[in-house]
């Protein structure tokens, strides 16, 4: 095994890196320290030039003598700094100006940067009137600019030079000091495991580098060969226990139930499925101990295929098998794996001349509390024997009411994935009323389903049912996407009325929502602001934060968030602390509270005022009466929805009632009902 990219050159790097960042800090620090001082010795010395002429000057100008006063200027000694001398009237008119040197340009972001040229003004007074506070005129002395430049690059050359000299030896240094405590004693532990024969793995132990052994190296090193030791104390329990049947080369049922109640104590969920093979039993004295062992070996090979990784597959006595299946928590979960197991072995075999089709009955034991491994086991080997009075190929739970379980749950998966592919779920829109204008403000869309006669309604439980089958994420991405088609061919004719969807914390989990929800947006155009997501209660959503980091770029991107059903479930509102965090932008303030106004409206003022304080716009559902829209007209909801004003819709009749070309606007006043 062959190191691609040392870590000494990580390190390295990673110290160049830091160190640079630093002394590009110390760098700047010192050269504008170096400016200023450079700068208020300019200053000094061009102090020191003024004094020297403002008496002559002062009496020159008192007497409006101006050329006395120019040839005064004219006799300064610039000393190598002055560019030019000017005198300047307290009205701000240049009087005389006396340039000493040619004026050379300095790019203008460094003149900026350190504020050049330096200048300095010294006041004028009259000598005859020495009371008189007033100046005559100031005496403005400019050094020379590309002097100061050229002492600026050289300081930065100097301080650059100097700098990455002291880069290089930090690096040098603070590299081969973690290298020799860090990366020498990990490559000598790495040669020495990669160097160890598949013999000597097993129970190997290193040795502690010296100096290392309070630090986490040491540990890292006692750590392993603590694991080393468990390890080869499991293999020697193993070697004991693993009497083998001819052939078949699996863990025998002493070693299943050792392994079942390390499961069992651990804690792990798990099932037990035992496969009775009627075909190994029956040829006992019909196959030779060649065409036998051919059949053990490929039904075992058909059935290892099908296993997940993690589970256990072992042969109980001569004609069983048995499947320890970990993970496995819900009675449909193992049905559906007993039934893929069932249909690995009814495969047609060709055994040299003879044809079999082997059979089998499975029997499905679910871990209970408190249950040992040997009465699990018992429990699979008597169900499977249920099953095989049932007829071949059978599969029976111990607890027959686990059996329709598993049964009912796997014809509803079914049905619902069919109902998918064959159009009979459908959205459906219900219009949410902005009161100011009396207009539609924004739409929700429902899922419904098609009834055979033909009527499209939401069955009682379905959402649920869709939950428990695992669908979730699959009709909400189907959801997603048909709303925001629907969203694009609005926008595509100038309808902007935004579309509010339902997601569920299954949804909001998954680590590819982002990408997908970003991956339609771009697809369909869809314009910011126009798509908001509804957060429902299906489930609890264990991470928040998980939550909020999903939320938060979607938000950014144009999506708005609407927390749906506030006040109950997990919206409540002791989950207000996480409030501020959440990006959120509307609150739909749930029907069951709307329901008891306007006798009891404490908990809606209470909802309102928060939604206030945070900023957030209110959406009042399930309004129904007069008296319900008056009292949340007089308490500031702006926006509402319910059947007073509409029941959920076909978008056709949506489109009829609401985006008929009988307004100027997009969208018709509503007509109550």
């Amino acid at each position: 095994m062959r190191v691609s990219r040392s870590l000494t050159i990580k390190q390295m790097a990673a110290v160049f890196a830091v160190v640079m960042v630093f002394v590009a800090v110390f760098i700047v620090v010192l050269l504008f320290h170096f400016v200023q001082q450079s700068r208020y010795t300019t200053a000094t010395q061009m102090e020191s030039i003024a004094h020297s002429v403002r008496r002559p000057l002062s009496a020159a100008i008192l007497k409006a003598d101006i050329p006395q006063a120019e040839a005064i200027l004219s006799q300064i000694q610039p000393s190598g700094i002055l560019s030019r001398a000017d005198v300047v009237l307290p009205n701000q008119f240049q009087a005389l100006r006396v340039s000493f040197v040619t004026e050379r340009s300095v790019p203008v972001l460094m003149a900026r940067i350190f504020e050049l040229p330096v200048q300095i003004s010294l006041p004028l007074y009259s000598l005859e009137r020495p009371a008189n506070p007033q100046p005559l005129a100031y005496l403005v002395l400019q050094a020379d600019s590309w002097r100061m430049y050229r002492t600026i690059l050289s300081t930065i050359s100097t301080l650059v030079t100097a700098w990455l000299l002291l880069v290089l030896v930090l690096t040098v240094g603070i590299t081969w000091c973690i290298n020799r405590l860090i990366v020498h004693p990990l490559r000598r532990m790495g040669r020495e495991l990669n160097d160890i024969s598949p013999q000597d793995a097993v129970g190997h132990q290193l040795k502690i580098p010296a100096l290392h052994h309070d630090d986490e190296i040491g540990l890292l090193v006692r750590s392993y060969n603590r694991n080393q030791q468990a390890v080869r104390r499991q293999q020697d329990e193993q070697v004991r226990l693993s009497t083998r049947f001819p052939g078949s080369e699996l863990p025998n049922k002493a070693l299943l139930q050792a392994l079942v109640e390390q499961d069992l104590q651990a804690g792990k969920p798990l099932a037990m499925i035992v496969l009775a093979s009627e075909t190994l039993q029956e040829s006992a004295g019909v196959l030779n101990e060649e065409q036998r062992e051919a059949l053990v070996l490929t039904l075992v090979s058909r059935l290892q295929q099908h296993l997940p990784a993690g589970m256990v597959l072992a042969q109980v006595n001569l004609y069983d098998f048995a499947v320890l299946a970990r993970g496995i928590t819900d009675p449909w979960q193992a049905m559906q794996l007993a039934r893929q197991l069932l249909a690995a072995v009814n495969e047609k075999l060709p055994l040299n001349a003879i044809y079999l089709r082997p059979s089998a009955s499975v029997g499905i034991a679910m871990r209970i509390a408190d249950i040992r491994a040997e009465q699990l086991l018992r429990r699979a080997v008597s169900a499977a024997f249920a099953a095989r009075q049932m007829g071949k190929n059978q599969i029976q739970f111990f607890d027959p009411e686990q059996m329709v379980r598993a049964q009912q749950r796997l014809t509803e998966e079914n049905d619902i994935l069919g109902a998918l592919e064959n159009e009979q779920f459908a959205l459906w829109l219900q219009p949410q009323i902005r009161l100011s204008d009396e207009r539609v403000a924004s739409v929700e869309v429902l899922l419904r389903q098609q009834q055979p006669d033909g009527s499209w309604t939401l069955p009682d439980g379905l959402i649920d049912r869709i939950e428990s089958c695992g669908l979730m994420v699959t009709v909400g991405n189907w959801v997603l996407e048909s709303a925001v088609r629907l969203l694009s061919s609005w926008q595509r004719r100038g309808v902007e009325i935004p579309v509010s969807v339902n997601i569920s914390a299954l949804q909001l989990v998954q680590p590819d929502l982002v990408e997908r929800l970003m991956t339609l947006l771009q697809r369909y155009a869809i314009a910011p602001g126009s798509l908001i997501l509804e957060v429902t209660e299906s489930r609890r959503i264990d991470d928040p934060q998980a939550a909020v980091n999903i939320l938060r770029p979607l938000r950014h991107a144009g999506v708005r968030i609407a927390l749906d059903d506030f006040g109950m479930g997990y919206a409540s509102l002791h989950q207000l602390h996480h409030m501020k965090s959440v990006p959120v932008d509307i609150l739909k303030i749930d029907k069951n509270f709307v329901s008891g106004l306007p006798e009891d409206g404490s908990i809606v003022s209470l909802i309102l005022t928060m939604a206030r304080n945070l900023n957030l716009e209110a959406i009042a559902e399930g309004v129904e009466t007069e008296a319900q829209l008056n009292w949340l007209r007089e308490a500031g909801v702006e926006i509402v929805q319910g059947y007073l004003f509409a029941r959920a819709m076909s978008p056709e009749a949506f489109t009829q009632r609401y985006l008929t070309p009988d307004s100027d606007d997009d969208v018709k006043n509503y007509e109550k009902k």
